[in-house]
């Protein structure tokens, strides 16, 4: 059996770094992206170039039904999960937090926060040997700024934190 990963905000930074480390170490991968659709492709074709597997999927990980249609895909094109890393965040733009709204505020913890709960929920469904599964790890990505604070981040921080 194939081992197969799946990288929330796969597309870039330590996202893409995972998917094509994943790929090197023998996984198939999924690169998850939210609105980089060349970004993402780019990583599967670096893959791909270098002898391994690979499929692009968009989701953005805040809404439930985006992310089990892209399970769905996952699981359809590649096979059955055995591992995930939920990198998948959002800094936005830098501001004060005396200068953001409730909406940008739900935005981040909808992102930073829900959306690795919701996509650990569904990686749970799948892999446990209690549903069936294989087993299998999954790797939640957070951020130093949880520790230090960032200036004119203090909304991020928190997220990554929580």
């Amino acid at each position: 059996m194939r081992k197969v990963l799946l990288v929330t905000g796969g597309s870039r930074g330590i996202g893409a770094a995972t998917c094509l480390l994943a790929a090197q170490k023998g996984w198939d991968v999924a690169v998850n992206y939210s609105a980089n659709a060349q970004a993402a492709d780019g990583v599967v074709e670096q893959i791909k170039a270098a002898g391994g597997r690979a499929i692009s999927v968009q989701a953005d990980v805040a809404h439930e039904d985006q992310v089990l249609a892209m399970f769905q895909k996952v699981r359809a094109e590649l096979g059955p999960l055995q591992g995930l890393v939920n990198n998948a965040g959002v800094v936005d733009v830098s501001a004060r937090l005396d200068e953001m709204s409730m909406a940008r505020w739900r935005r981040m913890f909808d992102i930073n926060v829900l959306g690795s709960m919701l996509c650990a929920r569904e990686a749970i469904l799948e892999m446990s040997t209690r549903h069936g599964g294989v087993g299998g790890s999954i790797v939640n990505l957070a951020s130093i700024a949880s520790k230090v604070g960032i200036p004119d981040r203090f909304a991020y921080s928190m997220t990554k934190g929580a």
